[in-house]
């Protein structure tokens, strides 16, 4: 007698009386998108934001756009900006609905 859980799964038959028999199964299919901030390394820590960041970069709603206080150089007084730690980048939301 085959094991039942090596034999494959009939998606023809419901098996609880739904509409749509294969419904119910969960096929462990990965996450295509995420309402979450993006990660960096590990999965446990999130994206670096530096201090003129609204979001943690890869944030849903957002994107990038020039440092407003350097003007996107990156410098600001003849060092690093302190709004984007000197990428003349930071994450600002987008659209506004």
């Amino acid at each position: 007698m085959a094991d039942e859980r090596s034999a494959p799964l009939d998606l023809s038959t419901s098996v609880a009386g739904e509409e749509d028999p294969g419904a119910s199964i969960d096929l462990a299919q990965p996450a295509v998108a995420s309402d979450q901030p993006a990660m960096s390394g590990s999965s446990l820590t999130p994206a670096p934001m530096a201090p003129g960041d609204e979001a943690p970069p890869g944030t849903p709603g957002t994107g990038e756009d020039l440092c407003r206080a350097c003007g996107g150089t990156g410098m600001l007084n003849g060092s690093a900006c302190p709004e984007c730690e000197g990428t003349g980048k930071v994450t600002v939301g987008i659209g506004g609905a």
